[in-house]
């Protein structure tokens, strides 16, 4: 049986995260999370709503979870025309990532700390033109599957939410979640893999900004792939 809302009214939906928090934040941290953050904070109405930026951007780009913010920084640096919306619900990467848009004097980006499944809910129709998912927990456990962020609904969620030509990039270094998500958008008739041989989905991506996961996981000798998914 599905859990139950707070109030009895209806689905609880179901975190595709675990914690939110981890070791303390320091004074700047604190700081930035007090200051800045709620001068870039989105709740998921404001989609719809008033401007989210004081300049209309050429386009809207989404990472869902962005963990550190190395991508999603480098990404506004190299496309100040872009508005770009991050999804984060650990509080830690959301503190790095503030420190690095003060840093750079970032003023196309906005944040929204918590799970990305209610921002792409209320998300309108054909809003984005790119969504990236790098890295994301690959909930490695047969029974935590569900978990994952890659499902089809999520799958079926996107191509709502993704302009026709638009993308989708996964990244991961998991064989198994990279089957997983190839699996599920291949069997999704609003995409297609834009893909004709390995090298494609082996190379990274143009102005790829390296992650600290995806250091990691090179150091332990684990290789990457990079899908792009296109929407048809």
């Amino acid at each position: 049986m599905a859990a139950r809302s707070e109030d009895g009214s209806g689905p609880r939906r179901r975190p595709l995260y675990g914690r939110s928090r981890g070791k303390t934040l320091r004074a700047g941290q604190k700081r930035l999370v007090t200051e800045i953050l709620p001068t870039l904070q989105i709740e998921t109405t404001a989609l719809s709503g008033a401007p989210l930026f004081a300049a209309e951007p050429q386009a809207y780009w989404l990472e869902i979870g962005f963990g550190a913010g190395e991508h999603l920084i480098e990404q506004a640096k190299a496309n100040p025309e872009v508005g770009l919306i991050g999804c984060e619900p650990f509080l830690n990467g959301v503190a790095a990532a503030l420190s690095g848009i003060e840093r750079e004097g970032l003023t196309n980006v906005r944040l929204r700390r918590g799970d990305a499944q209610a921002l792409v809910e209320a998300a309108p129709d054909a809003f984005f033109s790119r969504v990236f998912v790098l890295y994301p927990d690959p909930w490695p456990k047969r029974r935590h599957n569900k978990r994952r962020i890659v499902t089809e609904a999520m799958v079926a969620a996107l191509a709502r939410i993704v302009k026709p030509g638009g993308e989708v990039r996964f990244a991961t270094d998991v064989d198994d979640y990279a089957g997983w998500t190839l699996r599920r958008f291949l069997a999704s008739p609003c995409f297609r893999w834009a893909a004709s041989g390995a090298v494609d989905w082996r190379t990274p991506y143009p102005e790829w900004r390296s992650t600290r996961y995806e250091v990691k996981a090179h150091k332990a000798g684990r290789d990457s792939v990079y899908f792009t998914f296109v929407r048809i």
